[in-house]
């Protein structure tokens, strides 16, 4: 199926216990109800029960269905002879009698050749003999009329699996056989049409129509008599299921796996189908309902979900019945982006591009199926399973780990949406401790206006199961700020507008310094995002990373994770030790934000600087605000001078200052324009969030207040990287970790002195 095509996959054992990968791969509809109808099949053909398989065809039919479960699904029988099954089966009929007698040793009964031919010889007449026939049979034989009526029931039920293997058998040569055919169809098609427009070259005679036709509808009966069979299997043991279902797999041109694999979900595709346009219609209401579904709030001036409304609305059992310990964020935001319409679609869809737009917010994602391909270029239509693992830029806040259908609709002209919704089948399925977060109908809806820009609409609408947040992020959690509409629409606002600057051939040259060309303007662009790319792929709490706490001197609370890298030429190849620290200061995001950046004021807090001055070399804006740059600083000290590569980004959410020392001549080679992706670059930097806490002054006054005062404080993430080891196979040691814990206490302490806010 090709499941996961990432370096990490999301669950390390996937099918981690037998019943699982039965389920997952799709034999049992519910491996938990089959596995007790197999026991109990099991029990009744040991115990046996006189009033359901008697004389009526009905009963014995519905008997047989029972008994061939037990009968098939033992493993070692299926590899042994015809004859030794039916012996097996009547080993353990001798001993039929009470349930009390269980506890006594059995005693195994042969048939002799004898009665198995007498037997025989009546089963060839009369497959279902009446009570009467089998009283006269056990009194010519010395048997129990019950192992008599045994020995016809195992009989009945090997001879239909015989003759349903024997059906598969024939089908699979006929799947075998059309597939041929099919293929031999297309290379004539393909022969005779012009490569170029795809027109025929040449004037056909019907035959070839004819054929085609014969060959569909031969198709189509095949079609209906893989369903057929594929509806056997349901009832049918394991070891069959799997020769027709994985020949059939193997067919990915025509159908998705998920015809085959039905056990993903436990549901059939029209069902999925049936669940994301209910999600369609929940996404379009709820992204453009104005009050009483969503109220402004007086404070923040943010909308909040009215709960109550929304179950009316969509008529939603109320979740605190089935589920108590889950609290639901949602939210929504409306923004409009520097991005063409259809490249916006195809980052959604695509989901390296959609793991790329928001490298802040995604630690890892796949596509695990696609369920509807979609049509054109666009995809309109598509239907993916995916799989996510959301994060915060700091090992305090544990990741979140989704698994949702995205489906991508066109609704006019000019409007598409994006919806995402979790199916609870999927979770019934995959072990329960990951899924910690299930997404109501969210996603976007994008409206096309001219001039290359798109209006969005985002609703951002999450069930996360109730767990213990660092104090610090309690804040940012609970109002839903940190995975809310707004965190999703800023961050691809600026993507869009970086993406911008990047294309862009007509900047001002003093958004450009320091760099002669459009090709070299273009390589230290690229070269600074895949830095900030590597810099929150290091500090959040995925599961990447072991963090483990270290006791500072100053009392900060310090996370350390180590890692060693063998052959990725992007980053310096050995041990590398990654330390982050996350404190609250009583400074405003802007105000720590424009200190941390500003190269007149880096030597301030940068130990590496040596209290020496810092000299711009290049400034490249990537956005409209002036917070948006990349820039190259030279650090001059006695000894020698040092290149520092930085990229600050800021949005309505979240602000980043990411940095790292640079080769000097490969620096400048970057410059000329050179590519940059084998240059070797560690980031270190900071992540600045707001608090969360409302913007209200504590006390009122009739003198005006400072604004700084009012406006709450900052989260602060602050990370260091350093390579400890150039050798990969070298131990870390626990001076390594000590160097980079007093690098991170003396820089937060400069940074405090300087932000006047020891005491925060």
């Amino acid at each position: 199926m090709g499941f996961f095509d990432m370096s990490n996959p999301p669950t390390k054992d996937f099918f981690a216990s037998p019943a699982l990968s039965l389920s997952l791969a799709g034999i049992f509809r519910d491996a938990g109800a089959a596995a007790a109808a197999a026991a109990a099949a099991s029990m009744e053909v040991e115990e046996g029960d006189e009033g359901s398989g008697g004389g009526g065809e009905g009963g014995s039919s519905k008997r047989e269905e029972t008994v061939e479960i037990s009968s098939e699904n033992s493993g070692p029988a299926r590899s042994r002879s015809e004859d030794e099954l039916l012996l097996e089966h009547d080993d353990d009929e001798d001993d039929h009698g009470d349930k009390s007698k269980k506890k006594k040793r059995k005693k195994y009964h042969r048939h002799t050749a004898e009665q198995i031919r007498e037997m025989e010889a009546l089963f060839k007449e009369s497959p279902h003999p009446d009570e009467k026939q089998r009283q006269q049979l056990s009194k010519q034989l010395g048997l129990a009329p019950r192992q008599v009526k045994f020995w016809f029931q195992n009989r009945r039920t090997q001879i239909k699996a015989i003759q349903e293997r024997h059906e598969n058998s024939l089908l699979k040569q006929e799947l075998d056989k059309l597939r041929e055919e099919n293929k031999a169809m297309r290379e004539t098609i393909n022969k005779s049409c012009c490569p170029n427009c795809g027109t025929t070259t040449t004037s056909k005679d019907g035959s070839m129509t004819t054929e085609e036709q014969q060959l569909r509808i031969e198709n189509a009966k095949l079609k209906a008599e893989v369903e057929k069979l594929r509806t056997a299997i349901g009832k049918y043991p394991p070891g069959a299921a799997s020769t027709s279902s994985c020949s059939a797999g193997n067919d990915q041109e025509n159908r998705s796996s998920l015809d085959f694999y039905t056990g993903i979900f436990g549901l059939e595709k029209s069902r999925i189908m049936e669940i994301v346009n209910q999600a369609m219609e929940e996404l379009k209401k709820m992204a453009t309902a104005g009050d009483p579904l969503w109220v402004r709030s007086v404070e923040t001036g943010r909308e909040i979900l009215n709960y109550d409304e929304y179950v009316k609305a969509f008529s939603v059992e109320n979740s605190s019945n089935g589920r108590p310990k889950r609290s639901i964020e949602a939210s929504r935001d409306t923004g409009v982006v520097f991005v063409d319409l259809p490249r916006l679609v195809q980052s959604f869809m695509d989901v390296n591009q959609w793991k790329e737009m928001f490298p802040c917010l995604i630690s890892k994602a796949a596509t695990v199926d696609v369920i509807c391909n979609g049509e054109g270029p666009n995809k309109d239509g598509a239907v993916q399973l995916m799989f996510a693992e959301l994060q915060m830029l700091t090992p305090l806040v544990p990741t979140r780990e989704v698994y949702f259908v995205r489906y991508c609709k066109q609704l006019s002209a000019e409007q598409w949406a994006i919806v995402d919704v979790s199916i609870d089948k999927v979770e019934e399925n995959i072990d329960a401790s990951l899924v910690k977060c299930r997404k109501r109908p969210s996603g976007c809806i994008i409206e096309d206006k001219s001039n290359g820009h798109c209006k969005v609409t985002w609703v951002e609408h999450l069930e996360c199961q109730k767990s213990t947040v660092h104090t610090m992020y309690r804040t940012v959690i609970s109002s839903g700020l940190a995975f809310g509409a707004r965190h999703w629409m800023s961050t691809l606002q600026l993507q869009c507008e970086r993406l911008v600057f990047f294309m862009a051939t007509n900047v001002p040259t003093k958004d450009s310094t320091g760099v002669a060309t459009l090709a070299g303007r273009k390589s230290i662009l690229k070269l600074a995002q895949r830095m900030t790319w590597s810099f929150c792929h290091a500090i959040g709490a995925s599961s990447y990373h072991t963090w483990n706490k270290v006791p500072s001197k100053t009392g900060e609370d310090i996370r350390v994770s180590s890692r060693k890298n063998l052959n990725d030429p992007g980053e310096p190849l050995g041990v590398i030790v990654c330390a982050v620290s996350s404190v609250w200061l009583p400074v405003t995001p802007n105000v720590l934000f424009d200190f941390l950046r500003d190269e007149a004021r880096r030597s301030e807090w940068d130990i590496m600087s040596n209290g020496g001055p810092v000299q711009s070399i290049a400034n490249l804006a990537k956005g409209q605000d002036r917070g948006n740059a990349v820039t190259i600083h030279a650090m001059k000290s006695k000894e020698n001078s040092m290149w520092v590569l930085q990229d600050s980004c800021t949005n309505a959410f979240e602000s980043t200052v990411v940095f790292a020392p640079v080769d000097i001549t490969g620096m400048q080679s970057v410059i000329t324009g050179c590519d940059s992706s084998n240059m070797a670059i560690l980031p270190s930097g900071f992540s600045i969030l707001p608090d969360g806490l409302e913007s209200r002054p504590l006390v009122i006054t009739s003198r005006q207040e400072k604004s700084n005062d009012t406006e709450g404080g900052s989260l602060l993430t602050i990370a260091f990287q350093i390579l400890t080891n150039s050798s990969p196979t070298a131990k870390l040691t626990m001076e390594s970790v000590e160097s980079v814990n007093t690098l991170i206490s003396c820089t937060l302490r400069n940074i405090k002195t300087s932000l006047q806010c020891e005491d925060g």
